[in-house]
């Protein structure tokens, strides 16, 4: 009997050492196919993954933005500020410091998420708040959005008498942030 527990023994170790060579030569493919799926994870996964922590983004035109990122959505994320809050574009974030290492997949998002832009721009216009609408140049105009079309958004600009109007193109914002309270 003990050569019949000396052959399992080997046949075992013999096993064991298949099941070592099949992971050591596995590996390299699952981490080809890691990066693969990988690369199907857009910013706005990670960034709703971070929802509720505080960030900061770093936005063409504007800078550091920093604050807890309260909402993400489709195309843009609101950064809440105790005293103002920002609107971004993602197409405008060049950087992110604070961002979760996970993603959240689509499919897990809440159904606010497919709200656009211009939800978020329709919805300062009809508070009638004042704001400086960030481009992604460097540019500023501040002013108050009054009507917000398919891919821009009116701004009044000036005081009363000297009020032009200025229509900024979707492509050309960077953020729109709420004026300071007080």
């Amino acid at each position: 009997m003990a050569w019949e527990e000396e052959l399992f023994g080997f046949l075992d170790e013999l096993e064991q050492q298949a099941e070592a060579l099949y992971d050591a030569e596995r590996a390299p493919e699952l981490a080809d196919r890691s990066r693969a799926e990988y690369q199907q994870v857009p910013l706005a996964a990670r960034l709703m993954a971070t929802v509720g922590e505080t960030v900061a983004l770093h936005v063409r035109g504007v800078g550091a933005v920093r604050g807890e990122l309260a909402r993400v959505a489709a195309g843009w994320c609101l950064v809440a500020q105790p005293a103002q809050d920002w609107v971004v574009r993602l197409a405008a974030v060049a950087a992110v410091e604070g961002a979760s290492s996970r993603a959240t997949p689509e499919v897990a998002w809440p159904v606010t998420a497919r709200l656009t832009v211009g939800s978020a721009l329709r919805r300062l216009a009809e508070a009638g708040e004042r704001c400086v609408v960030h481009l992604v140049d460097g540019g500023r105009h501040e002013g108050v959005p009054r009507r917000v079309g398919q891919d821009f958004v009116e701004v009044v600009t000036g005081a009363d008498g000297h009020e032009r109007m200025v229509l900024v193109a979707f492509g050309a914002l960077a953020a729109v942030q709420s004026e300071e309270v007080g």
